[in-house]
């Protein structure tokens, strides 16, 4: 079946070629509706599959979702419980439409520590859609960026010890090979919803020089014109790399990273 046809906004500046998202706010969703959180879970799964589509018809290279993190772990049994269910009713239900866009699913994070039922349908729905060409979706799982920091750093040490690795050559792109996934590149846009200002644990070693974009809306009302309004942000900013602006000009140029203080942009709070 042939896919859709690629139609990127029209923006001011460049377009994000991978963006990384901090899915926040499932609970507070629900929790504001009376209900309790699961229910902002499951309508947050609904976003998810949105988003993704969107996503991939839009032309973006890479969508990384921070899914579950090594903390999520010290949440009660049955909310874990569910949302390793809602992971594995998601992975099921969402293979059509995977294939209809041609998405590929990558996973990153301890993937061991997952309950064997969500590990094999994860690792079935990623050889299924290993062919595909189109966006590539990587699920962060069980993840934490200190972790993966840290088992690369142990995996490093022993290749090391064995004298498969020479400590004198070891750089940055050295230890980038060491991580969960080397070709995982870096994000140029992370958004996070439900309004805290902070990574929460998410793609450190990545996130370097990464734009970040801060909403008040909660992950399940986080929508295609919200994802639009994003982008938008990211177009308008100034990308230095650490280097200066062009010789006399401090205006800034779509696509270039803004002063610190513009750095995050937090849009008009929701009124849902």
């Amino acid at each position: 079946m042939p896919r859709p046809p690629i139609q990127r906004p029209d923006l001011p500046g460049p377009f994000p070629e991978h963006i990384a998202i901090v899915m926040d706010g499932n609970g507070r969703w629900a929790q504001r509706r009376g209900q309790p959180r699961v229910f902002g879970h499951r309508a947050g799964v609904q976003t998810v599959r949105a988003i993704t589509t969107a996503c991939a018809r839009m032309g973006v290279s890479s969508l990384t979702l921070y899914a579950f993190s090594v903390e999520n772990w010290q949440r009660p049994n049955a909310e874990v419980r569910t949302l390793m269910r809602l992971l594995r009713v998601f992975l099921w239900r969402e293979r059509a439409t995977l294939m209809e866009n041609g998405v590929r699913l990558k996973c990153i994070g301890r993937l061991d520590d997952l309950p064997d039922r969500a590990l094999r349908t994860l690792r079935q729905t990623e050889e299924l859609t290993a062919n595909n060409d189109g966006l590539v979706l990587r699920l962060a799982l069980s993840y934490g960026s200190r972790s993966e920091i840290a088992d690369g750093m142990a995996a490093a040490a022993r290749d090391v010890a064995a004298g498969k690795l020479d400590p004198d050559s070891i750089d940055e792109e050295t230890l980038r090979g060491y991580l969960y996934d080397p070709e995982t590149p870096d994000p140029d846009l992370i958004i996070r919803t439900g309004g805290d200002l902070r990574l929460s644990n998410f793609l450190l070693w990545q996130a370097s020089y990464a734009e970040l974009y801060v909403t008040d809306l909660c992950w399940p009302d986080f929508g295609e014109e919200a994802l639009l309004e994003s982008f938008r942000a990211f177009a308008q900013r100034q990308r230095r790399f650490g280097g200066l602006p062009p010789e006399g000009g401090e205006a800034e140029q779509p696509g270039k990273t803004p002063p610190p203080e513009q750095s995050v942009v937090q849009p008009k709070p929701s009124q849902t």
